[in-house]
């Protein structure tokens, strides 16, 4: 599932992506608008987008990653109304050696200020984390 619109600038430390709300979206209100919750979606697929702009600018293929959490989540709106263009900017403020990374987000339309911290994992193998255990078969009786 993609849900921003495009990938307006990278640099090393943040991304600019938009997105112009909708009607008829995975996430659509009945009116057309987009719930504010879905704003830590977009943030998440901005910071997403972000690891997948370096990737490729390295040649590297575009990996898994996954969102941890978010903290200190404001928002000024219930929903996003169809026909908004949301700006989502990302801004990666804290990175470990073992993929860990803590990410600064804003997204703004018109009367629109959603902010959010998001914490992001990328492994290096990203395989071991998402390999199921092999099903056990229970005892006849």
């Amino acid at each position: 599932m993609i849900l921003i619109d495009e990938v307006l600038a990278f640099g090393a430390d943040h991304i600019d992506t938009r997105l112009v709300v909708r009607p008829g979206g995975l996430f659509s209100e009945a009116d057309g608008s987009l719930p504010a919750s879905v704003g830590i979606e977009l943030m998440a697929q901005s910071v997403a987008a972000f690891a997948g702009c370096h990737a490729r600018e390295q040649g590297l293929p575009v990996e898994l990653g996954f969102l941890l959490g978010t903290r200190n989540f404001s928002c000024n709106v219930d929903r996003f109304p169809a026909g908004s263009t949301l700006l989502i900017h990302a801004n990666r403020s804290l990175q470990d050696d073992n993929g860990m990374c803590v990410f600064e987000c804003r997204l703004e339309g018109s009367g629109i200020l959603v902010e959010a911290r998001l914490n992001v994992f990328q492994p290096r193998d990203v395989s071991t984390y998402i390999q199921e255990p092999p099903l056990t078969q229970e005892p006849s009786q």
